[in-house]
């Protein structure tokens, strides 16, 4: 298979350049790059297609995975390597591969489109859905007026038929209906949140299309201790073809300090390769040493005593360019002890300053590097990345943490005021950075965009890290902003927030930083969960308090646990009654569960506190019509579209409000409108269907309930529905079949009940209807139509006793109702 042809990039360059300076190992170079050379599906001695290193820090299982990636683009192999600076989550980890095979190989389409699709839904699910027309109250069932809404549509075929014609209408009880399942329904919607499952399968198609291209795909995934909290659940799931089929030439490498857990990976484990590296042998570390120009034997000695075979502390000592054993010798840490002589022995100034000062940042590229350091010393980049403990896969670059974390220690004692003006400055570049983004970046897609983000985590770690003390109360209060963003985005604060707390060794960030990365390790919900930690703690202001409780609240809502987000409104109201946020979630909150009035208070403030918020007047518009003040509805909702001319709901509300009103023309407007906007919107469809019955329009009406149901199959509301308008034209067959298939969606469907009970009235079948009118009665006892129904198939059963007993239950309920009349032998 020919190898497609492309320049290497500059990155590519060091890393071969590296392999000069590669000393040790060369069993296991030889062995990787000899599993390169096998057959996959060989019987006898097939390739392998999992690889784990493992080993102490410092023992140089980064260096090792450079050169067997370089390996694997010597044999053919398309690469890609993360590590923690990349991942922060399995989709973080999946689109980090996914672009550095793209930077190969060209754009990844399909892998793209379902990770937008997957971020769309993600945002979706991350907001409770706000309520439009689809969610009536209607009237109560054993109330007088139901008996004048019930039994609709039978004159000419049962007795009496043109009296229960004209008191019949089940569509207000069948809008009360339509709002439990849509409750229900938005429930099931919240609870489910996107499945990361398409995602995954796109990525492993991605990886089908390139192994028919290139001989080999190899993914390296580094710091495992690390990335493996993300992907550890995804990579067992992705090697067990769990997301799909994964081609047999896909060889994934992970690296890390402990061995994978069991049993989990016990299965994977037999069939790969588990590759612990142990430290030099004394031969290795001559071998280096000699590379590097020391040859000296006390000086040799010194320096394998020191380093402990750790390869990356015995280049650290050789590039000190120790010139005896003096040089050499510990005095503690054996790492500090490395580093230390290594910055020491940095001949040139400005070097050794170009060194020091880019340890301060966690994350390095040409960017930072020249915002760091003086302007004389910014064409020292490409030596930097040079350096034995600076590696990256990506576009950005790190320092060996055991390298680092000495260089930080030192710098933090040596110059503490040097120290803070580095970090200061890097604050504010990155803030430059972030405010350059936000100049191409609508104010509300920047809690969305990972960029964005970056810059801002980075310049918070960096602030910190000047002044631990002063800022960590207003840090806190930004980490409610990173929950509200997501649980990666929380994720990646966490961490730069640990990693403070390390640098500048605050044992009140430390012990904060401790509880957030528990709480975003947990199971369930990390954005309930870290925020339940900072909640905790009166280290948030009231406003920053009353937010968290709004966020946390949200979270709660949209997993189904309703009662605990109104607990956390009602708490964000309280701490702030002049957030506009807090007033509309609690005012959504009541509108959701029947409390129009509290809404009303609550949506009347947010509108108050800010008159151009679109939502919180259509939601306060869909709780005036609930309550039946169609006047206020319209305005508010007629001002909604005002100030938002696509606002898709605030249509459909005011559809139904003309609906309601007997506007039928003009709810087929706004209904036509909202779909024009959002052709999915499926209530709308089957509400404008509804209205066209209501029209006399049953063919159009039966087209729009049949287009709502290829949008919702499951939507038993329009299938009731349909199954009327079929009943209504004649067709029972028809009708008992669409009302039979809501029921079975949706068993304790009263009115669909009774609807099927009249269809099969209509078509003389008494024995059905019966048993319907009694399903519906199971249900509830007191339903007065369900009542004159059985009544109505009774008595044309010949069973008139029986009726009887159901005409008084019925005069019972409502002695005045208009069902009495023209009842074959009732004296009343």
């Amino acid at each position: 298979m020919p190898r497609p042809q492309r320049r290497p990039s500059r990155g590519e360059l060091l890393a071969m350049r590296s392999l000069d300076r590669f000393v040790g190992r060369r069993d296991e170079v030889a062995s990787f790059a000899r599993n390169l050379t096998k057959d996959p599906l060989s019987r006898t001695d097939p390739a392998s297609f999992l690889f784990h290193v493992r080993g102490v820090a410092g023992v140089g299982k980064s260096s090792l995975l450079r050169q067997w990636r370089e390996a694997a683009r010597q044999a053919g192999a398309l690469t890609a390597a993360v590590d923690e600076n990349d991942v922060h989550g399995a989709l973080s980890g999946m689109v980090a591969l996914a672009r550095q095979l793209a930077d190969q190989a060209g754009p990844l389409k399909g892998f793209d489109k379902a990770v937008e699709q997957y971020r769309r839904a993600q945002e979706a699910a991350a907001e409770p859905v706000d309520l439009d027309g689809a969610a009536d109250d209607g009237p109560s069932p054993t109330t007088r007026a139901i008996s004048r809404i019930v039994l609709g549509g039978v004159s000419g075929v049962v007795p009496g038929g043109p009296l229960l014609s004209a008191m019949v209408d089940p569509d207000t009880v069948a809008e009360g209906v339509d709002r439990i399942q849509d409750r229900v329904r938005n429930r099931q919607q919240r609870v489910r949140t996107p499945e990361l499952g398409p995602v995954g399968q796109e990525f492993v198609a991605a990886l089908g299309e390139l192994c028919e291209k290139y001989p080999w795909v190899v993914l390296f995934l580094d710091t495992w201790e690390e990335t493996g909290r993300h992907l550890d659940v995804w990579l067992r799931t992705l090697l067990s073809d769990g997301y799909g089929p994964l081609p047999v030439n896909v060889v994934v490498v992970l690296a890390g300090r402990n061995d994978l857990s069991e049993p989990e990976w016990a299965g994977l484990k037999a069939e790969g390769q588990d590759v612990p590296l142990e430290a030099f042998t004394e031969q290795e570390t001559r071998e280096l040493l000699a590379r590097r120009g020391v040859t000296e034997p006390g000086t040799v000695e010194a320096v394998g005593r020191l380093s402990m075979g750790l390869p990356l502390l015995a280049d650290l000592l050789a590039l000190a360019r120790p010139q005896g054993a003096d040089a050499v010798d510990p005095d503690g840490d054996a790492a500090e002890a490395a580093v230390e002589r290594f910055v020491r022995w940095i001949a040139d100034p400005l070097c050794r300053e170009v060194v020091l000062t880019c340890a301060l940042a966690p994350r390095l590229n040409e960017d930072v590097f020249a915002a760091a350091v003086p302007e004389e010393a910014r064409h020292l980049w490409s030596w930097l990345c040079g350096q034995p403990f600076v590696s990256g896969s990506g576009a950005y670059k790190k320092y060996h943490a055991v390298v680092r974390a000495g260089m930080v220690r030192r710098e933090r004692a040596r110059s503490p005021q040097g120290w803070t003006a580095v970090h200061l400055r890097l604050a504010e570049a990155h803030a430059a950075w972030r405010a350059g983004l936000e100049e191409n970046l609508p104010a509300g897609r920047r809690p969305q965009d990972a960029r964005w983000w970056r810059h801002r985590i980075d310049e918070t770690y960096h602030r910190l890290c000047a002044h631990p003390g002063g800022g960590a109360t207003g840090v806190l209060e930004e980490a409610v902003q990173a929950a509200e963003a997501g649980p990666e985005i929380l994720r990646q604060w966490a961490d730069a927030f640990g990693q403070a707390a390390e640098d500048t060794d605050d044992d009140f960030l430390r012990e904060q930083a401790g509880r957030l990365r528990a709480a975003t390790e947990a199971e369930g919900d990390v954005v309930v969960a870290a925020l339940g930690v900072l909640l905790t703690r009166r280290t948030l202001g009231p406003a920053a308090r009353a937010h968290a409780h709004v966020v946390r609240g949200r979270h709660l809502e949209v997993s189904g646990q309703e009662e605990a987000a109104a607990a956390e409104f009602d708490r964000a109201v309280a701490l702030d009654p002049d957030s506009a946020a807090a007033r509309f979630h609690r005012g959504r909150a009541h509108l959701r569960a029947g409390r129009e009035e509290e809404a009303v208070d609550d949506l009347t403030a947010a509108v108050r506190l800010d008159p151009t918020d679109a939502r919180a007047l259509a939601q306060r518009g869909e709780a005036h019509r609930r309550a039946g003040r169609w006047d206020e509805a319209l305005a508010d909702l007629t001002a909604t579209l005002a100030l938002d001319p696509g606002h898709t709901r605030a249509l459909g509300s005011r559809g139904q409000v003309h609906r309601q009103a007997g506007r039928l023309d003009e709810a087929i407007a706004d209904f036509t409108a909202a779909l024009a906007l959002d052709p999915g919107y499926a209530w709308a469809l089957g509400s404008r269907g509804r209205t066209h019955r209501e029209a006399g329009r049953r063919p159009q009406a039966v087209a729009d309930l049949t287009a709502a149901l290829a949008l919702r199959p499951d939507y038993a509301w329009a299938l009731a529905e349909r199954g009327k308008t079929h009943r209504l034209s004649g067709a029972l067959d028809e009708a008992v079949a669409d009302l039979t298939a809501a029921l079975a969606l949706v068993p304790d469907y009263r009115w669909a009940l009774v609807e099927r009970g009249l269809a099969h009235l209509h078509a003389t079948r008494y024995e059905q209807a019966e048993a319907d009118f009694t399903a519906a009665l199971a249900l509830d006892p007191d339903d007065l139509w369900a009542l004159v129904g059985r009544g109505r198939a009774r008595t044309l059963a010949g069973r008139t006793d029986a009726a009887r007993q159901d005409f008084d239950r019925a005069a019972a309920l409502d002695p005045d109702g208009a069902w009495r009349r023209d009842i074959p032998g009732d004296p009343r």
